[in-house]
């Protein structure tokens, strides 16, 4: 199973009504595999700051988190994501190709 494949799965423990998991590895200098955006859609973030939101993605995503180089978190409620509707774009890595 692929990484991708393994965040995916383990982000549906939050009942996400949205989920994204982009591998933008090829962005990166680093390898295969190595960089990740998650965009994740929730009644679980309800009431929850940013840092909180991200403390609980990493929570579930746990052990998986060393196993990579870096993600990026977009985490809305439904009524954020309705509102946005889509996530901003990466940003170009300064430090590769």
């Amino acid at each position: 199973m692929s990484m991708r494949d393994r965040i995916n799965t383990a982000l549906l423990v939050l009942d996400p009504q949205h989920l994204e998991v982009l591998d933008e590895s090829h962005m990166h200098s680093r390898g295969q595999e190595t960089h990740y955006k998650v965009v994740v859609v929730s009644e679980q973030f309800a009431g929850l700051n940013s840092v909180k939101r991200h403390q609980k993605v990493y929570g579930v995503l746990g052990e998986l988190m060393s196993q990579f180089h870096a993600l990026a978190m977009h985490v809305y409620t439904p009524e954020e994501w309705a509102a946005q509707g889509v996530a901003p774009a990466s940003p170009t890595c300064r430090g590769g190709h």
